[in-house]
């Protein structure tokens, strides 16, 4: 979600490509990104799967890869993860829950891949931090972390280029509420050309993530962005609980709430969505696309476990 605000504009790391400034009028008709395949190891047995558009992602069987850029993490006390679906590409998008009460809450991270890869190195550290601190979580309270929906693009490289996933398609974009398949790019994201998908929730990852959703009672959750507008309610207009999250999240770290209006007109995001089947619900954006903000996440971690719709 991270837009070009003038004197607000944000320097992209030595790793990104240089931006360039989107023409005054650009073309908005829908296209898709060709993006350069991602070499994966796999076994012998492993068979290649070649996806296009014209394929129905959920009817197609892939294997799971791991992701060349991917650490793995190493806990000692968490529960055993769990794979909740596969990327395009066949990598697992893998999900940690801490805690075993009867209230639910949910992190979402690296939606935007590699574009917004702080995001992922972000739920990481909570991952590891909780795995030795479990005392955090409240005896009554379940916490699902998923660090990467888009190991795809994360995959592909730290900088604009792994925003998309495989088929070019801006995942918070894709959730079946006010969705759009193109958009006014006026005050938006609009370095590449991409889309909402091929129809509401067309993507496999977006599918992965709204089966877990639907068949869980999760009461609130946090959708991480970078960089720098601070936090966005769900919902439109802005759902009541999703907007008494964000000024509590507001209220002990330095994110903006309201957020700043560049005139984007959102549609398809993962929060709206979320705010649609009764979770409280916000996009949060990081100060950067570097840095995690780790301190101030750890006060947003506790505003989130207690918060009560």
């Amino acid at each position: 979600m991270f837009v070009v605000l003038g004197f607000l504009q944000l320097q992209q790391t030595s790793l990104s490509q240089p931006e360039t400034t989107p023409a005054s009028t650009p073309d908005h008709s829908p296209r898709l990104i060709a993006l350069e395949p991602t070499r994966i190891h796999r076994e012998p047995t492993q068979t290649l799967v070649s996806l296009t558009n014209t394929i129905e992602p959920s009817l197609v069987s892939v294997q799971a890869t791991v992701s060349p850029t991917a650490t793995p993490l190493v806990l000692r006390n968490a529960q055993q993860p769990e794979v909740i679906g596969y990327s395009l590409q066949g990598r697992p998008l893998v999900l940690y829950t801490f805690g075993s009460g009867e209230r639910e809450y949910m992190i979402v991270a690296g939606i935007h891949g590699g574009d917004e890869w702080n995001t992922v190195t972000l739920a990481n550290q909570l991952i590891e931090y909780l795995d030795q601190n479990s005392n955090d979580i409240p005896d009554d309270t379940k916490l699902y972390i998923l660090p990467n929906l888009n190991p795809d693009g994360e995959a592909r490289t730290h900088n604009k280029y792994g925003r998309l996933n495989h088929n070019g398609v801006d995942l918070n974009r894709n959730f079946p509420v006010n969705w759009q398949r193109d958009w006014d790019r006026a005050g938006c994201w609009n370095y590449l050309p991409t889309s909402g998908g091929t129809g509401p929730g067309s993507e496999v990852e977006t599918q992965a993530l709204m089966n877990f959703i639907s068949n869980r009672d999760i009461r609130a959750l946090i959708s991480y962005h970078s960089a720098a507008l601070g936090i966005f309610p769900g919902g439109f207009p802005w759902d009541e609980d999703a907007s008494r999250l964000a000024q509590s999240l507001a209220e002990v770290t330095s994110y903006r709430f309201p957020p700043i209006d560049t005139g984007c007109a959102y549609s398809g995001t993962l929060a709206d969505y979320a705010v649609s089947t009764g979770i409280a619900a916000v996009d949060l954006e990081l100060t950067n696309h570097i840095d995690t903000d780790f301190d101030q996440n750890l006060q947003a971690l506790d505003v989130l476990l207690n918060f009560v719709p």
